[in-house]
């Protein structure tokens, strides 16, 4: 199964890769922008407050991101134990994004939007890996 990654779910895990690597972005370089305090809800004052928590969790996503998208070229662009590596790397990653957005909404359930966004494509990665692989 891992040997051969559709290549929809390649395509789903990249997705999955940029969102994390957006929530990056927002969370490690603009969390006390304006724009960005907006987006999460935060005041000024909060953000100040969070920013060296939001700087670390950014990088998670970043590291995620890293793991979804090199995954996903490993695995289509490599063959036998290099592709099943790629493979198994991409479910990795994509397994923790799901589990990231499900803590998420488990935790606060106000933030359900931001979980679907968090979670949807790297479930669908998932779900074509397992399905169709």
């Amino acid at each position: 199964m891992l040997e051969n990654l559709p290549v929809a779910a390649a395509v789903f895990a990249v997705l999955a890769g940029l969102v994390h690597v957006y929530i990056f972005v927002l969370e490690s370089l603009r969390w006390t922008a304006p724009a960005t305090r907006r987006t999460f809800g935060t005041s000024e004052d909060e953000a100040l407050a969070t920013r060296s928590m939001a700087y670390n969790q950014g990088w998670y996503n970043l590291f995620l991101a890293v793991g979804a998208i090199g995954g996903a070229v490993l695995a289509l662009g490599a063959d036998g134990s290099a592709a099943v590596a790629g493979s198994s790397i991409l479910l990795f990653a994509t397994g923790s994004m799901v589990a990231a957005a499900l803590v998420l909404v488990t935790s606060d359930s106000t933030k359900l939007r931001a979980g679907s966004v968090q979670g949807f494509f790297p479930l669908v990665a998932i779900v074509l890996a397992l399905l169709l692989g």
